[in-house]
């Protein structure tokens, strides 16, 4: 159980880095370039979960009008569109000591919620085969084997409709 999350801010860009090499291999991990820009540019859809003033994890991603995710979203933040009607997840980390303890389920419901809010059709996401089931219980469709080729993995697409 978090104490808070919240809207990440700059500050939080060293920690955010770190999270993300502790919880994805270095073929798939953002680096601190990325997370710099995408904090910049989507701080809206970029949200970080507290335990005792501590980032223990977090979730982002841009909003497209694509229905799913390409590789060049994850680079390129310049593909944000603030009117999109797609809330994607680019990543949903939590440090290891924390996982398995709910942590990964508050966020997304913190970011469907907002989605929600926003009035967004839906969200999107890849994820691997072991994580179908996951997303599944917030009601994600998988929509089969993705394009996405990112870090040399095989990931699948999913939608989450909204209205």
């Amino acid at each position: 159980m978090t104490d808070r999350i919240r809207q990440v801010t700059m500050e939080d860009l060293d920690r955010v880095t770190e999270v993300e090499a502790l919880c994805f291999p270095p073929a798939e991990a953002a680096d601190r370039q990325t997370f710099e820009e995408r904090i910049r540019r989507f701080p809206d859809s970029f949200f970080v979960a507290e335990k005792d003033g501590q980032i223990i994890g977090f979730i982002n991603g841009a909003v497209t009008e694509e229905r799913t995710i390409r590789d060049e979203m994850f680079a390129d933040s310049s593909l944000h569109d603030p009117l999109g009607s797609y809330q994607s997840i680019f990543g949903l980390d939590v440090v290891p000591e924390w996982q398995h303890q709910g942590i990964a389920g508050e966020l997304m419901t913190h970011m469907i919620r907002e989605a929600g809010e926003k009035g967004r059709k839906g969200l999107i996401l890849t994820c691997k085969e072991r994580l179908l089931g996951f997303y599944e219980r917030f009601g994600y469709r998988n929509l089969g084997v993705s394009a996405s080729v990112h870090g040399g993995a095989v990931w699948y697409d999913m939608i989450l409709e909204l209205r």
